[in-house]
């Protein structure tokens, strides 16, 4: 039996937790909150911050697993790879972790190897910040360069906005620095990547659908990408050339980047599985391959299924709200009886507050569904969302 230490026992690791209970495995979870969900799931806790690096890898000198692993959230990584190295367990190096979740160190590497990514400028200081605004060409992009799920993320269309915006960054970066980048217009696409032993594999295309400006916040997922077959091979090509610039060798990664004018852009990537359902339910339900057990074998260090089981496709829209407090909300069975409607999941509930969405915590539930291709799958989660009524206190 495999011993295995998953980073993390929140609702975003809860599938890595229960399908390495369902492969066999011992699985041991670490998080600061006795509370998390996916606790009475494993079968030992640790209570540790999953970004106290010092707190990870001492637990893992404890619990001696034969793989470490975290599922959709980026900073963790960082604990994930150092106590791997240190246990001398297949992962990223600690550098490669840095590399995935600086978005300074990663848009460095994009251009330090020719791989299409935006202008930017690092700023630390107000003052910093004041002598690049000359170089700075609107709108442009600011967000905290460590951090995720659009917090901090901000479009700004002037000076006037760009000074007002800043603290607003700033104070979403855990290390005070923000990076200022170029506005890509386009459509936004996801890759879901799994690399063994430096070897990459392409496993799906999203196309995503986002709040737009100012935060761009992620508001649907549709698999697989209907972009011409053109476009993908050169979305292919930036995806591999991407992972390689920040030198992941083993694991899934998750990387975003924009189909612009002159082509696809690299946005960000992250070497972990991508979170808001897309790798541990699109990618099953438009491929058939399990990428949760995927990412599991690679951190134990065994081969993984990446074969195709099946050619569909898969959808998820998320539920939006007036702003207010909760008062009912109705139509859930009726979204639930719809062909092809797989999951409708609530995050907010009677009684909690509606608000704006500027970050994916902000959403309040969400449609999953599958149908025979990427278009019917849309289809299925527009007409679920059609029935759930929300109403809001007056």
């Amino acid at each position: 039996m495999s011993r295995l230490l998953v980073v993390g026992a929140s609702i975003l690791q809860l599938p890595a937790i229960l399908k390495a209970k369902e492969m066999g495995h011992y699985v041991a979870v670490a998080d600061y909150d006795p509370e998390a969900v996916g606790i009475p799931y494993a079968d030992e806790y640790y209570n540790a911050s999953t970004i106290d690096i010092d707190a990870i890898t001492d637990i893992a000198r404890v619990f001696k697993p034969d793989g470490i692993m975290t599922l959709a959230t980026d900073m963790p990584m960082r604990s994930v790879a150092k106590a791997s190295e240190l246990l001398g367990l297949k992962s990223i190096s600690f550098d490669t972790a840095v590399r995935a979740t600086d978005k300074y160190e990663m848009i460095r590497a994009f251009n330090e190897c020719g791989v299409p990514a935006p202008w930017y400028f690092k700023i630390k200081t107000r003052g910093e910040l004041l002598n690049i605004i000359e170089d700075l060409t609107f709108p442009c992009i600011m967000k905290p360069t460590d951090n995720a799920g659009s917090h901090g993320v901000v479009l700004v269309h002037n000076v006037d906005e760009l000074m007002k915006n800043y603290e607003y960054s700033r104070n979403n970066s855990r290390n005070g620095c923000v990076i200022i980048e170029e506005y890509l217009k386009g459509d936004e696409v996801s890759v879901e990547v799994m690399v063994v032993n430096g070897n990459v594999h392409i496993l799906q295309i999203t196309d995503k659908i986002t709040t737009g400006s100012p935060h761009f916040v992620e508001m649907g997922h549709t698999e697989p990408s209907r972009m011409s077959d053109n476009i993908q091979r050169q979305i292919k090509i930036v995806a591999e050339n991407a992972v390689r610039a920040v030198c992941i060798d083993n694991g899934p990664s998750h990387v975003e980047m924009m189909v612009t004018e002159r082509g696809p852009v690299m946005i960000e990537l992250g070497a972990r599985m991508g979170g808001d359902n897309i790798t541990t339910h699109l990618v099953p339900l438009s491929t058939g391959i399990d990428m949760t057990e995927a990412t599991i074998n690679v951190a134990l260090g065994g081969k993984p299924d990446l074969i195709p089981r099946c050619k569909k496709g898969s959808a998820i829209r998320y539920i939006e709200a007036p702003v207010g407090k909760i008062k009912s909300i109705t139509g859930i069975g009726l979204a639930k009886s719809i062909p092809g409607v797989i999951q409708v999941s609530l995050t907010k509930n009677t009684g909690d507050y509606s608000t704006e969405i500027s970050c994916s915590n902000d959403r309040i539930g969400f449609i999953i569904s599958q149908g025979n291709d990427a278009d019917e799958a849309a289809s299925i989660c527009e007409s679920a969302l059609k029935c759930i009524k929300i109403e809001i206190e007056s």
